[in-house]
């Protein structure tokens, strides 16, 4: 059996009681071979992560779980996580003060200051739930975090020995996989199940061999290899899959490489990548800190039970469902953009690939600039200076180290890269946003004992903190003049950062195009000012003497980095972090907080609230009720994204969610970010939908807003649900493709249920969305094949209803009957299979069709 699957047969085993996990289940996962893909499993992890912004939600949930039991009559003391969960506040970090001196602690002052309220509900939820660890902030980030500190590799619970797994509210929860532990991201929504002890349900799942062979290039970084290995496993159709690593290229990475590899995971679509745990595992714990003795037992124990990978019998490597071949040799340094991760360009190709994407007509890589306007330069006054913009100029440039780029040698790269900049004389032009958000301490440590923090203090890259800042949109905003230059000029801005989401208007809403490079090239481009720039030909600038500098000139060699990391990332640094954990921080100690058994909801408060999901408790189980007469919210197209659906990043001034926070006495600049007020139902609920990038069909171009068919009005999207809940009518979605893909957000599916969604129909959906859907109530529909709305001539202004039979199965083919409203007559249409019996007849001046199955 594959490794992975291994850790499955295991679970089931230790946990098989009859009930939730049952000895079939245990029998069909060793009989992987023959069922894979046929049916499906459960799974009991060993522990929960959350980060803040998934983790509030489901806290704020388990707070009104124990109102609802209160309210039942039950004792609500009762209701605390049964599975071992930690949560990490760190994505609620906002880049206030990003220029010296003014960075960490004033950021963080901000931090506390803002977020007070969700802070001092975290501090109250670790005193009152059992089985639930609170990582204040200023610490890390989650998945840092969960690698440098909360990850065991092998558990000891009174003297008895299983293996670390672990599903996390984050997609990016798989990067433990580079550690040799099963884990991967989930819904929220399954993350509470689990919280609950229920376990996670699977498709028994194909397993993908990835193998490696051969050398990297000595100037490809780990993030080179990460983009390489993504475009070969989305060519090889690994969605839905497990990727396990193998082959003489494995050996050569380290366990930095292998969690950088690990963690871009969600971005190829697979369920996890996993690297068993083989000699380097075992040397990376030994280096950071395990206990000899504890690091004897875990290896005789995974020896014994199979679950080490021995290095020297690659002859008897695991069967798989296929094998991808990667040669490790072939890859160049790459970046990846300009609005998804998957879309690779190589660093030499940049520049005319920029360019084509001016020329291209708008989409995923085009943005339809005409000819006589792609050489436009804006000039723009700047803190006394004159600058230009053009097509192509860069105005956010990132390094963070929280996911892809935690690798040590690709922070250190841009440090060492930076330093030679300095000393040659280069400078970043004052209106770019420059940032540091390492990924935790850990990392500060080791850029600042190595003595490269001053330099990339002095290009701007100051450390503003620890927390997911740029990538979920929480960048300063940009400087008002240059704002307005960018929207004056119609330029195609970019963004350039070390991280993984790039989705267009995700960064910052005048920034359309954002490319993911590694760190060292997060600097070069910063300095270089543009992306615009052939690295090879041309300059990055001059040095004092007039002499024109390439980036060949200061970047840095692998000896160079290999001395660096050896001398500076030593093991005392994991030890210190870890008491820094058992310690916490002076804010977060001297944080008060409730202690009572219930929380003390504060009905002003726009940041905490009871949510309405356990308003109506039925006390015995109910069928599906069918959807009548249900009107179409929106009608969008293929791949909308949960960033499409979810809130997230700043809030819009003129959006539903800002209206209802002026109502509540609040100026803009005290609106904070959605992420913030997660915990907040009613904020949540009016920021679904409300992307800028939301591209419904009603409407034909981007904008949250949609049609009230009843009144005709144009609408936010949820004061149009609004309208619908108050006159009873339901509402569903009609999609194209690959609807739900990306972050697993638990609000992409809360959202919609709250605005009254009772079904979404599409062509295919992204695998946890789905699930989401199916755990929040809301009905996951799937178009015939070969159908969809367009080649079964629907509008989206039609009614649709929807009868689901009392004993639902997977798989199962419905009628929806649709009614469209022309004047006095209705035609009423069945969607049919071809051994339905179709029979036309007319009643009362309507024309109908009726299906009858033979």
């Amino acid at each position: 059996l594959p490794y992975s699957i291994r850790v499955l047969f295991e679970s089931s085993i230790r946990n098989c009681d009859g009930f939730l996990v049952k000895e079939t289940d245990a029998m069909n996962i060793l009989d992987w071979k023959t069922k894979q893909n046929n049916v499906e499993v459960p799974f009991c992890p060993a522990r929960v992560v959350l980060q803040d912004f998934t983790g509030i939600p489901a806290m704020v949930d388990f707070a009104a779980m124990r109102e609802a039991v209160r309210n039942a009559g039950g004792d609500p003391v009762k209701v605390n996580p049964a599975c071992p969960t930690d949560l990490t506040v760190d994505h609620s970090l906002q880049i206030d003060f990003s220029k010296w001196p003014e960075t960490v602690l004033k950021n963080q002052e901000m931090e506390y200051g803002r977020n007070r309220e969700r802070l001092q509900f975290f501090k109250w939820s670790s005193k009152v739930f059992k089985n639930i660890s609170i990582i204040p902030p200023e610490t890390g980030m989650a998945h840092q975090v969960n690698l440098e500190y909360l990850s065991r590799v092998v558990f000891e619970v009174k003297d008895f020995l299983y293996p670390d797994s672990v599903v996390g509210t984050d997609s990016h929860t798989t990067m433990v996989n580079g550690l040799g532990i099963l884990g991967w991201g989930v819904g929220g929504i399954e993350t509470e199940a689990v919280m609950l002890g229920m376990p996670v349900t699977l498709t028994l799942p194909e397993v993908v061999g990835c193998e490696l062979t051969g050398t990297a290039s000595p100037l490809a970084t780990s993030i080179d290899i990460v983009l390489s290995i993504t475009k070969h496993l989305r060519q090889a159709d690994v969605a839905g899959k497990f990727v396990e690593f193998f082959g003489s290229g494995v050996s050569q990475l380290s366990v930095a490489d292998r969690t950088t590899i690990a963690n871009m995971c969600p971005e190829y679509g697979a369920i996890l990548s996993f690297f068993p745990v083989d000699n380097v595992t075992l040397k990376h714990l030994k280096h950071t800190g395990f206990d000899k003795a504890k690091l004897e037992v875990m290896e005789a124990y995974l020896k014994a039970v199979k679950l080490f990978r021995n290095d020297e019998s690659s002859s008897r490597e695991p069967e798989y469902s296929q094998v991808v071949q990667i040669s490790l040799s072939s890859i160049i340094p790459y970046v990846s953009g300009p609005k998804r991760s998957q879309d690779r360009v190589a660093v030499n190709n940049m520049k005319s690939d920029f360019q084509a994407c001016l020329n291209e007509k708008s989409g995923v890589k085009g943005f339809q600039i005409a000819v006589e306007k792609q050489n436009d330069i804006v000039p723009v006054q700047y803190e006394g200076n004159e600058y230009k913009l053009s097509h192509g100029c860069i105005v956010i440039a990132a390094v963070i180290s929280c996911t892809n780029n935690c690798n040590p040698s690709v922070m250190l790269a841009a440090g060492l890269l930076a330093k030679k900049a300095v000393e040659a004389g280069l400078v970043v032009k004052p209106y770019i946003r420059t940032s540091l958000s390492p990924g935790s301490g850990m990392v500060t440590h080791y850029l600042s004992s190595s003595g490269v923090l001053p330099y990339l203090s002095k290009l701007g890259f100051e450390v503003v903190g620890y927390g997911c800042s740029t990538c979920v949109g929480n960048t300063a905003p940009l400087p008002e003049a240059i704002r307005n230059a960018i929207k004056q000029g119609d330029i195609i801005a970019c963004g350039v950062l070390s991280g993984t989401k790039n989705f267009e208007g995700r960064l910052c809403d005048c920034v359309r195009a954002n490319y993911l490079a590694s760190p060292p090239l997060v600097v070069a481009y910063a300095i270089a000012g543009t992306v615009r720039i052939d690295f090879e030909t041309e300059p990055l600038g001059t040095d004092f003497n007039g002499k024109s500098i390439y980036l060949r000139d200061i970047w840095p060699t692998r000896r160079e980095l290999h001395t660096v990391e050896e001398e500076c990332v030593i093991s005392s640094m994991f030890k210190e972090l870890k008491e820094k954990m058992e310690k916490g921080n002076k804010r977060w100690n001297l944080l008060e907080a409730p202690e009572s058994t219930l929380f003390p909801w504060d009905l002003k408060s726009t940041y905490i609230r009871c949510p309405s999901f356990f308003d109506k408790l039925a006390k015995e189980p109910v069928s599906p009720q069918p959807i009548e007469n249900a009107h179409v919210l929106l009608y969008l197209g293929d791949s909308v994204t949960t960033d499409h659906i979810s809130p997230a990043g700043s809030i819009a001034r003129s959006s539903a969610a800002a209206k209802y926070l002026t109502n509540k006495g609040l100026t803009p600049r005290e609106f904070n970010s959605y992420g913030a007020r997660r915990g907040n139902d009613a904020v949540m609920t009016r920021g679904t939908f409300a992307n800028i990038k939301l591209l419904n069909k009603f409407i034909g171009k981007p904008a949250p807003k949609t049609i009230h068919f009843p009144s005709g009005q144009t609408l936010d999207v949820f004061e149009a649900a609004e309208l619908y809940q108050k006159e009873g009518i339901p509402v569903i979605i009609l999609a194209g493709k690959k609807y739900g893909l990306g972050s697993s957000r638990d609000w992409a599916a809360k959202g919609p249920f709250l605005l009254g969604v009772k079904a979404v129909l599409a062509e295919s959906y992204e695998k946890v969305h789905k699930s989401q859907l199916i755990g929040i109530g809301i009905a996951p529909l799937q178009f015939l094949p070969g159908e969809n709305p367009s080649t079964l001539g629907l509008t989206g202004r039609e009614q649709f209803s929807i009868l689901f039979p009392p004993e639902l199965s997977p798989g199962m083919t419905l009628d929806i009957k649709v009614s469209l409203h022309t004047g006095k007559v209705f035609s009423v249409i069945a969607l049919f299979e071809n051994d339905m019996e179709i029979t036309l007849y007319k009643y009362g001046g309507s024309l109908n069709f009726v299906a009858r199955r033979f």
